[in-house]
């Protein structure tokens, strides 16, 4: 791997991998709606451009992190977005690598594309069930381009799942608890023991590079978490601590959680996923010899 192209390069973790390639004296290439500072960029609108042949000039390797993330507001209503930018965008993509000779194709798909968890259960890459969310489903059906692509080329193809990402300037539903408990309006989490997967950003790096050195990872689809079952109540009480606030002892009552949870279905969403239990097991990657070094109380460190 000396020559990447790397899409999604502006996201939380596209920028760091950027950086940490770079680091290691690699030469990237990007290619997205926004021009990277300092760094070769393709300028391409997934969403209306035909992506261009010259941005796979040269490049021996591909990763690809862009995406259309849930929408929670126009889930129906973007239906053709999410199988433009996360399914037609990915075949496109894995066509033009092939006819380019390209030799490593990283796919960072999700947990989601797993399809719905058990509650009190740690899902594994063999307990496949087809997604029910927009989103997972779009995400599973990209990684059976890709696995198919794999099967009629000589490109080695990986598939990446990671878990909850977290790290310095995390977005979503974490960066909106951590807003919420910076500015005192969080409600504390009951104490549930529920279950929870998670990974640090760092660690996701680590994963997609080991993916792209291994041969042996070659079609294979491989779940990344941190190792850890985290409550949301523990979560809850990290974050705190990482932002020196203290935590107080007592939680907000589960049921005023669900009242609240009547009032949109939107609400109604987070609080599932906030309280709900998504736990994954990353035994597979961890045989390529992937070992998760930061936990959740490094949340606000990176060595990228």
């Amino acid at each position: 791997m000396k020559r990447i192209l790397v899409t999604g390069a502006s996201g939380f973790i596209g920028k760091s991998l950027v950086n940490c390639l770079i680091s290691k004296g690699l030469y990237v290439r990007t290619i997205g709606r926004t021009k990277s500072e300092g760094i070769e960029t393709i300028v391409c609108d997934f969403l209306k451009d035909v992506i261009p042949n010259n941005a796979f000039d040269n490049i021996d390797t591909v990763i690809h992190l862009a995406g259309y993330a849930h929408d929670l507001k126009n889930k129906s209503k973007n239906t053709h977005i999410y199988n433009k930018l996360n399914v037609d965008v990915t075949d496109e993509l894995l066509s033009l690598s092939i006819n380019n000779d390209v030799k490593r194709f990283i796919f960072v798909s999700s947990v989601k594309a797993g399809g719905p968890t058990s509650k009190g259960e740690c899902f594994s890459e063999e307990d496949q069930i087809y997604p029910n969310e927009i989103y997972g489903r779009t995400k599973r059906d990209a990684e059976l381009k890709v696995l198919e692509a794999g099967n009629r080329s000589n490109m080695h193809v990986s598939i990446l799942r990671p878990s909850l990402v977290y790290g310095p300037e995390v977005k979503g539903n974490l960066r909106l608890m951590i807003s919420g408990i910076t500015n005192n309006w969080f409600p504390p989490p009951p104490h549930i023991k529920n279950v929870r997967s998670m990974i640090h950003l760092d660690d996701v790096i680590d994963a997609i590079q080991l993916l792209a050195s291994k041969k042996s990872a070659n079609m294979g689809i491989f779940i990344a978490t941190d190792g850890e079952k985290y409550s949301t109540r523990e979560i809850y009480e990290e974050i705190c601590c990482s932002l020196g606030k203290a935590s107080v002892s007592w939680g907000f009552p589960m049921l005023l959680f669900r009242i609240i949870g009547f009032s949109s279905p939107s609400l109604k969403y987070k609080i599932q996923k906030l309280l709900g239990d998504e736990c994954y097991c990353s035994d597979k990657l961890k045989l390529l010899g992937f070992e998760a070094k930061k936990r959740l109380a490094n949340i606000n460190e990176t060595n990228f």
